[in-house]
């Protein structure tokens, strides 16, 4: 198999390049946490402003999900990987030069819209490229790539903000998106046939299945509780006195927790079921914001970053392989909304509890996500084991 411009990589080769896109991703997605407030101090602008211009980016990220992976279907998984790369080398530069908010947060946004085509892009490359019965280690491996970036982004942009300023970070995503689009033209584009059916109809087909409206339900909210409120880890840690090295340090205790606490779940898959793996991750999303949400200091935010983490090892991933079962027929489509809906509740908790946040009332904001995270736990527990004793048991979630 061949590329456009001649250029073949092998199995590794092809591997690697998946996860630098994903890591990528990840690292720009990320790394506006520890930036809040140092943003803030450089253009006069409150932290809920600044806030906006990560709950945008979450929204661009989210809606532009579904969008990808239909134009995936008909251009091709490389074409959309190096189409989106272009337009974030793009959005990096002019977040690097934005003379204030509007700019930046424009920048951010179409920035988020196109970060958004490469974790799925990535994904889906790898069911169309390997075997199902050899499946399941690339899958891994990119998705521990993407666990890596979380914690790389959220220390290391802080660290390069105390050091050089702000605008290195989106300006070294923006370089290595730019490298990526140059790198990506040795990849393999994967066989595919034609796209038949309406795609309004696929999203009407999940819709009308009750277990997939309920998993869709699930992962809205648990991007509030997880994604939305993660963002305001750091700028918790500054409201401290501490620098924007050490609270993205601190904040990073997420991205370590996920990739440590998916080992653990790699261990426990096959002897614990979906809906006990369920529980513990339940458990851990309310004991990691009961933590802060006592007392707001940085050992309480860095247990609060573990045990996020290991949340999303356990809950998240089990929601996540629960989609791919509810409507087989339909998987690509179900995928996509899960991702949408993760993403658009990332920016709704965002933007929810940024008043809270401007105001320096962390504890405040971490309650809500405790009082949000209890039912969440709840239903999450029940949904599962009660999917299960409907007979829909279905492989057991990957590790990420």
């Amino acid at each position: 198999m061949t590329t456009e411009t001649g250029g073949v990589v092998g199995e590794r080769g092809r591997l690697r390049l998946l996860q630098l896109a994903a890591l990528t991703s990840t690292c720009d997605r990320f790394a506006i946490a520890p930036l809040l407030v140092v943003i803030g101090l450089d253009m006069g602008a409150p932290l809920a402003a600044v806030a906006a211009v990560a709950s945008v980016y979450f929204l661009a990220y989210g809606l532009m999900q579904p969008v990808w992976g239909l134009i995936s279907d008909r251009i091709g998984r490389v074409r959309v990987m190096r189409l989106s790369l272009l337009g974030a080398a793009l959005a990096g530069v002019a977040s690097v030069v934005a003379p204030n908010l509007l700019v930046l947060g424009i920048a951010r946004t179409v920035a988020g819209g196109c970060f958004a085509a490469l974790i799925p892009a990535t994904l889906v490359y790898v069911g169309d490229m390997w075997p199902p019965q050899v499946r399941q280690r690339p899958l891994s491996d990119v998705l521990t790539a993407s666990s890596l970036g979380t914690a790389v982004a959220t220390a290391g942009a802080g660290v390069l903000a105390d050091l050089v300023g702000w605008r290195i970070v989106p300006g070294v995503t923006g370089v290595a998106a730019a490298a990526l689009w140059v790198a990506l033209r040795r990849l393999p584009e994967p066989d595919r046939g034609p796209v038949t059916g309406s795609p309004l109809r696929s999203i009407a087909t999940v819709l009308h299945h009750r277990w997939a409206r309920v998993v869709l339900a699930l992962v809205l909210v648990e991007g509030m509780v997880v994604l939305g409120v993660l963002t305001y880890l750091a700028p918790a840690v500054q409201a401290l006195g501490a620098s924007a090295a050490v609270a993205g340090a601190v904040a990073a205790a997420f991205g370590v927790g996920s990739l440590v606490w998916s080992r653990v779940v790699r261990r426990l898959v096959g002897r614990l079921s979906p809906a006990a793996l369920s529980t513990v991750g339940a458990v851990l999303l309310v004991a990691a914001w009961a933590v802060p949400a006592v007392a707001v200091t940085m050992t309480t935010v860095v247990v609060a970053g573990v045990l996020l983490g290991g949340s999303w090892a356990f809950l998240h991933t089990t929601l996540q392989s629960w989609v791919t079962e509810v409507v087989p027929t339909e998987r690509a489509t179900a995928v996509a909304l899960f991702a949408a809906l993760l993403f658009l509740g990332g920016s709704a908790g965002t933007a929810a509890v940024a008043p809270l946040a401007d105001a320096g009332a962390f504890e405040a904001v971490f309650r809500v996500a405790l009082v949000v995270s209890v039912p969440l736990a709840v239903a999450a527990v029940v949904a599962r084991r009660r999917y299960g004793a409907d007979g829909g048991v279905g492989p057991a979630p990957a590790a990420q």
